[in-house]
């Protein structure tokens, strides 16, 4: 491993009580308080209503929902929406989706939405597993963000990692031919899971070249990614963040993952 994570999105001895979703998945989060800003709230208060999008166990037609023909972007796990905010703001010609279950992030998200006058982005608080699995049509989405997901580094919680088998090829079967789905995590144990993951969905290939099949065992057996194949740069629309600026200056990895929808 290459150090102390960059993100610390569940502290140590705050898992909760872990429970399965609505139709047994396991819950790759813990719903946990936080405290909210007065900025925050009235900011949840005010937006929500007009850019949220509820659940409800239904397909939703996105072109309706944004009013426009334009590339769909979901992402998933938005945190602060920092990063959500500035791609969106960078890219005015894609509509996105942002997904976050921590409702101050979302509360800071919408903030962020109000003061950049953002009209191409909407949020979802829920479940991401039930949103996609529910309402997004197959091959309705033209990309895909997961940046930093919860990385549960303890052994015994890595089945409870956002990235596994059943979710990909579920994530596979939303994008329209073409898609891309973009991972990144500054865990190396993850980063070589996501690798394993992604380039075993039939429905997915890597944009770069893959490692074989006894190099990623190796790597895997090593729980080392150092020199390992299949690894993308960091497309420019992926912005820095502050704690992943300072974590590269400690000499941190991170590593980016972009996969196509055959």
């Amino acid at each position: 491993m290459t150090g102390a994570p960059l993100i610390h999105p569940v502290a140590e001895g705050d898992e909760g009580e872990y429970t399965a979703g609505r139709h047994g998945h396991i819950k790759s989060f813990v719903r946990r308080a936080g405290r909210m800003s007065e900025a925050q709230q009235r900011y949840l208060d005010e937006m929500m209503p007009k850019i949220g999008i509820p659940y409800r166990p239904e397909p939703i037609d996105l072109a309706a929902v944004y009013g426009r023909n334009a590339p769909k972007i979901l992402e998933i796990g938005c945190g602060m929406g920092e990063t959500t905010a500035r791609i969106a703001e960078a890219h005015p010609e894609n509509d996105y989706f942002g997904l976050e279950v921590h409702v101050p992030g979302v509360g800071a998200l919408c903030k962020l939405i109000a003061e950049k006058n953002l009209a191409n982005l909407r949020i979802g608080n829920h479940d991401a597993v039930e949103i996609v699995r529910d309402m997004l049509p197959e091959a309705s989405l033209d990309g895909i963000h997961i940046f930093f997901p919860d990385p549960w580094h303890k052994t015994r919680h890595k089945k409870r990692r956002l990235i596994q088998p059943p979710f990909a090829a579920l994530l596979a079967s939303r994008l329209k031919p073409g898609g891309y789905i973009h991972c990144a995590t500054d865990w190396e144990n993850y980063a070589l899971q996501m690798l394993e993951v992604l380039g075993g969905e039939p429905g997915l290939e890597n944009s770069v070249a893959n490692p074989s099949t006894a190099e990623l065992a190796a790597a895997l057996e090593a729980d080392s990614a150092a020199g390992l194949a299949g690894f993308a740069p960091r497309p420019d629309y992926r912005p820095l963040t502050k704690f992943e600026n300072r974590g590269l200056r400690l000499g941190h990895g991170v590593w980016d993952l972009v996969f196509r929808k055959r």
